[in-house]
């Protein structure tokens, strides 16, 4: 009778085709008091039972849900990649130019620091570069070489004059050979370069007269390459160079010059006044001292000798590179004077063996063929091992060199030019011919 009251349960959804039916739902609890229980809502609710999802088959793929069946997923869409004719279509940008880049502002850099003057380190000056240096040495060079010439202007211009004829003949070389002697050339040297020149002549087939001097510079050249040395400081500690020459020559001056130029090529130079027989030449050797800052040993009235070995020993104590020793002016026909030149030598022998290691001779440049005399007489006494040659800026002829370096080849290591200390220069056999021949 309460049979209307019961609650029907909903029909069970359909399952899909490839989905199992779901399980009946359990019955209620039967009785009267089931069914009262049902009809008041006082029964216990039954659990809903969630079904299971179907098992998908371990080698099946599902296949893919219609699109209308998807529901709308918002994704982003790439941009296409620009096409030619996009790139046309897009609004064309003004390239920078190289101005706009050049003034556009850079980033601001960090400020320098500046350093006070008076912080900075002291730093040694760049080495010089070798050819600022070469150009005063070649300047002072070529000044010196100007003022060789004028000394020998007179000796150029007799010798130039045999060479304005036109033609090459005897009477050339007669002139020619006149000129020579004239030039203090002497016979034995004027008679080697003549015949030295005729073999130039031939050989080169020379026309010119002009051409023969030319060849004459060459052959002179030649002859005075004997005589073209350097003097060698630095193989003995001290060196010690011992200094002669007659009254007159100009040989403590020369000592002065040379002591310039040894100090100028870093040489530690230590000066003895031996020639104590001249009336104020320990004061005149004392002036050059002070003017090139050099120590000096002297002693008024004292012994050559014995001043020439306490400069030496000195020279040696001191670590000095070069003793220079100014001996007396002596000629050489006064034969008690020479023994007094040989006595010094030996002395400076005892204090140091093998000393002295150079004996220089000061010449007089104009005194002609007296000069080759004077060479043969000091070193048959001393043993000579170069000459000075001076006073070449006056009336001097200068072809007395060509007659030393034939009849006594003796290096000439310096010539001098005039009293300023840089007028003693090296000797250089063809810039001595050339200026000879002007």
């Amino acid at each position: 009778m309460f049979s209307f009251l019961k609650k029907k349960s909903p029909p069970p959804p359909a399952a899909a085709d490839d989905q199992p039916a779901a399980p009946a739902p359990a019955a209620a609890p039967g009785g009267a008091m089931g069914k009262l229980r049902s009809m008041f809502g006082l029964g216990e609710k039954t659990p809903a039972v969630t079904p299971e999802p179907p098992a998908t088959p371990a080698l099946e793929t599902p296949a893919p849900a219609s699109p209308e069946a998807q529901p709308p997923v918002a994704t982003a869409t790439p941009r296409p990649a620009a096409t030619p004719q996009a790139a046309e279509a897009a609004p064309s940008v003004p390239p920078r130019t190289v101005e706009s880049v050049e003034t556009a502002p850079a980033a601001p850099a960090a400020p320098a620091v500046p350093v006070p003057a008076a912080t900075a380190p002291d730093l040694p000056p760049p080495p010089a570069s070798p050819e600022p240096q070469a150009k005063p040495q070649a300047a002072e060079r070529q000044g010196w070489m100007a003022r060789l010439k004028a000394g020998l202007r007179k000796t150029g211009s007799s010798i130039t004059t045999v060479f304005t004829g036109t033609r090459i003949d005897d009477a050339l070389y007669e002139e020619l050979e006149d000129a020579l002697l004239m030039a203090d050339t002497g016979v034995k040297a004027t008679e080697a370069l003549l015949q030295d020149l005729k073999r130039r002549v031939k050989d080169a087939k020379a026309t010119d007269p002009t051409a023969v001097k030319g060849l004459l510079a060459d052959a002179l050249a030649d002859m005075l390459q004997p005589l073209e040395k350097s003097i060698v400081i630095g193989a003995h500690q001290p060196t010690v160079i011992m200094v002669a020459g007659v009254n007159g020559a100009g040989k403590t001056t020369s000592i002065g010059k040379l002591t310039k130029f040894l100090a100028d090529h870093d040489q530690q130079v230590l000066l003895a006044a031996a020639d104590t027989f001249r009336a104020a030449a320990r004061e005149q050797l004392g002036v050059w001292a002070t003017r090139n800052t050099v120590e000096i040993v002297s002693q008024e009235g004292g012994d050559p000798a014995a001043v020439s070995f306490d400069a030496v020993t000195a020279g040696k104590a001191r670590g000095k590179d070069v003793v220079l020793v100014d001996t007396a002016g002596r000629l050489p026909t006064q034969l008690h004077l020479m023994e007094e030149l040989k006595k010094i030598k030996r002395v400076v022998t005892k204090a140091d063996a093998g000393a002295p290691h150079e004996v220089l001779l000061v010449i007089d440049g104009n005194t002609g063929q007296n000069a080759l005399h004077q060479v043969k007489a000091f070193d048959a006494a001393l043993g000579l091992t170069g000459l000075i040659v001076t006073k070449l800026d006056g009336t001097a002829k200068g072809g007395v060199l060509a007659a030393i370096a034939q009849e006594k080849p003796i290096p000439v290591y310096f010539i001098g030019v005039g009293e300023q200390v840089q007028d003693l220069q090296t000797f250089n056999a063809r810039e001595f011919a050339q200026a000879l021949l002007g």
